[in-house]
């Protein structure tokens, strides 16, 4: 049959599409699907279905368990999993910390670092360079056959992803940096990670549990408490970015216009009294205090403890409040330091939502804690990376 070169451009695209669409599917089952599964749910038919699937096993994006007799009489069927060769890096610079963290497709912590330190007003080459050793000591100890496909650096600040600038990072004291071109020649086998806001990648490791699998919470606010504090807004799974990308940023919502000032220039900054040195500041302890001994202090009744919390819930009372009116998102979900503390801090900034939210009559907002592991925007940097396997994986096939 002779084909235009227009009907093979066109064949070329539905293909991608097909793969595409089957990949999403496996990846976003709760439990393994079988190839005649798969033809269910995408509406295919189980020659194509199959078809699509070999190929992408061929490729290593997919993988076959082993095989599950069925209820009835017949075939075994052989089970589909995400492949778990296939993994991204993930990477992450806050005030008080560095990560590394390798994911699979699979959503499975491959390997993991997490070194303490205190960068406040750091060198960025310096901090970059320390990384991208922190890196590369991890990733020499991946297993050979893990294929990484990409990397993302999460970062406390304003970013322009298009441009791969970070615009200012307050806590860091950081401004218009290039982060990845100062990283990359530090990491090995020419990793060029895609910078990215801390708490908007840290709200996608509660919106997706496993690349491309959706999370219990498709509607949250997410706030994430380190030094300071980041935010972001998310909406049916989506982080609402705004029009540039730098929406979210609700540690800098002001709660008292005569307040402390702030890194970012401004006064009364919610962060100001719920970040994670405004709070052991206030509870004249070390910065460098776990949050489960000012938990623990707090609940022996310990005066200055509990002045700090109650300080605390109070400004992310008023302030989450005004977010949720605007935003009618009615559930906070509190990662990193904030999440530790969240049993403590719960009751009384769901009673100051409860008075202040006006919709709070018909649906009153809650407070939960994040359950992900420390340095939730390292994990949602290599989601992200993941995500671009899944949108195209003919890329990954070759």
């Amino acid at each position: 049959m002779r084909t235009t070169e227009g009907t093979g451009a066109r064949q070329s695209t539905l293909r991608s599409s097909n793969l595409a669409l089957v990949l999403r599917t496996v990846c976003a089952a709760a439990q393994p699907l079988s190839r005649a599964d798969v033809a269910g749910r995408t509406g295919s038919t189980r020659a194509t279905a199959a078809r699509l699937v070999d190929e992408l096993v061929a490729g290593g994006l997919l993988d076959e368990g082993e095989r599950v007799a069925p209820p009835r009489r017949g075939r075994p069927a052989t089970p589909l999993l995400p492949g778990g060769r296939i993994g991204a890096l993930g990477l992450q610079v806050d005030a008080g910390l560095l990560a590394a963290r390798v994911l699979d497709l699979r959503g499975r912590v491959v390997a993991e670092s997490v070194e303490d330190g205190d960068f406040v007003g750091s060198d960025p080459a310096a901090t970059l360079r320390r990384l991208g050793a922190l890196a590369t000591e991890l990733l020499a100890g991946v297993p050979g056959q893990l294929r990484l496909v990409g990397a993302g650096l999460a970062l406390p600040g304003i970013v322009s992803v298009a441009d791969g600038v970070l615009l200012r990072a307050p806590n860091l004291g950081w401004s218009d940096v290039r982060p990845a071109d100062l990283l990359a020649p530090h990491l090995p086998g020419g990793l060029h990670p895609t910078p990215g806001n801390e708490a908007d990648l840290a709200a996608r490791t509660v919106a997706e549990i496993a690349p491309g699998r959706p999370g219990e919470r498709r509607d949250f606010l997410y706030l994430s408490g380190q030094i300071g504090i980041g935010g972001a807004a998310v909406l049916a799974g989506q982080v609402m970015t705004g029009s540039a990308g730098w929406a979210g940023e609700l540690g800098h919502v002001c709660v008292d216009p005569g307040g402390p000032p702030c890194r970012c220039g401004s006064t009364g900054c919610l962060e100001q009294y719920a970040g994670r040195h405004a709070l052991l500041t206030a509870a004249g302890l070390p910065l460098d205090t776990p949050s489960a001994e000012l938990a623990a202090r707090a609940a022996a009744g310990e005066p200055g403890a509990g002045r700090a919390l109650e300080t605390a819930a109070g400004a992310l009372g008023v302030g989450l409040a005004g977010v949720v009116n605007v935003l009618d998102i009615p559930t906070v979900v509190l990662g990193g330091y904030l999440g530790a503390l969240a049993d403590l801090l719960r009751p009384e900034v769901e009673a100051l939502l409860a008075r202040r939210v006006l919709s709070a009559r018909w649906r009153r907002p809650t407070i939960e804690a994040a359950t992900a592991a420390p340095a939730a925007g390292a994990t949602g940097a290599a989601l992200r990376a993941l995500a671009d396997v899944l949108a195209d994986p003919v890329r990954w096939l070759h």
